[in-house]
């Protein structure tokens, strides 16, 4: 049994290092037409964990990403939520994508997204943040440790860009103005809030040097004059959740998709057929696509954004639509 258990191993382990090997690193960046073209495989041009894993039964394989963002992106006072589409877009064109698909009882409508780098869930995360979803797509949780030590000690640090095509860089020091509620969860799984969900925590302006979204305004070796940017963080909420521009339709998922506990996949079309209640409609009444919204639930209070649906705009918990 234990020969059979070795061999099973040294099969995984094995099968990891042949993806590696079959696919190097492929990305191109350019110019045009008032945009940034960044086109990669997915694959990561540095060595990653080991995968499949115990918690993670994924192997990386290559992807085809064509990302598009404005080379003058503009700046708005409100912020944009994404929901479960990419944030953005590593330098060797890795995604940035932070939220996971797994919530509190297997229950997207419950509003209780747990957190993939809260150490509470064992999604097979590596040393560089991050894993493999079931297409085989590696991507980042949070700052990328092995791009970031490729640097050569520059500070602040390049680490891509965002979906609206403001920077993202790294920092060491720079604390998020995110911290974790006081109290115990008045719904859903009840007990304290200890971050094991993104609900644990709240924004609490002046708190640290960055926004709502993680970002400033600073100068930097490439912006010499100053551009508000976003910031990698190795606190909450480690890749920004929000966004102050609008993002590219090239950071969207193709297919919406979740992944459960385990890594296993269901598929399916958004809204399943149901229609939207009336409160999450109303909660988007006057709002546009992408505001931020709540709403009263028999489970507790739901929030999420505003997005188009068959019966006008209404208010979406974060991921696919469950109406």
């Amino acid at each position: 049994m234990r020969a059979v258990a070795a061999g099973l191993i040294s099969f995984l382990v094995l099968s990891a290092a042949e993806t590696v090997q079959a696919a190097s690193n492929a990305v191109t960046i350019r110019e045009e037409k008032g945009y940034r073209m960044i086109e990669s495989n997915g694959i990561p041009d540095h060595s990653p964990g080991q995968f499949p894993n115990r918690g993670n039964p994924n192997t990386i394989s290559p992807q085809s990403y064509s990302f598009r963002m404005p080379l003058e992106p503009v700046f708005s006072s409100q912020t944009f939520e994404y929901g479960h589409d990419l944030f953005g877009v590593a330098l060797n064109g890795v995604p940035f994508d932070p939220e996971t698909a797994e919530f509190w009882n297997n229950d997207r409508s419950s509003g209780w997204n747990y957190d993939a780098l809260s150490g509470k869930i064992n999604l097979g995360i590596d040393t560089h943040h991050a894993h493999v979803q079931p297409t085989g797509a590696y991507h980042y949780h949070g700052v990328p440790a092995a791009l970031i030590r490729k640097s050569g000690g520059r500070n602040p640090v390049l680490a891509g860009y965002a979906a609206d095509g403001f920077p993202v860089y790294y920092e060491p020091g720079v604390r998020p103005s995110w911290r974790l509620k006081q109290g115990t969860r008045l719904s859903g799984p009840g007990g304290r809030y200890d971050g094991t969900y993104v609900q644990d925590y709240e924004y609490a302006a002046g708190t640290g040097d960055l926004d709502e979204c993680n970002g400033r305004v600073s100068t930097t070796a490439e912006y010499p004059a100053g551009i508000y940017h976003y910031d990698l963080t190795e606190a909450f909420p480690f890749v920004p959740r929000c966004l102050h521009g609008k993002a590219d339709p090239s950071f969207e998922k193709a297919h919406p998709h979740t992944q459960g506990a385990g890594g296993q996949e269901r598929r399916g079309p958004p809204g399943g057929g149901r229609k939207a209640p009336a409160e999450a409609v109303a909660a988007c009444s006057g709002k546009g696509e992408g505001s931020s919204c709540s709403f009263n639930a028999p489970r507790g209070r739901v929030t999420g954004t505003c997005r188009k649906i068959p019966e006008g705009t209404a208010c979406v918990p974060s991921g696919p639509p469950p109406f």
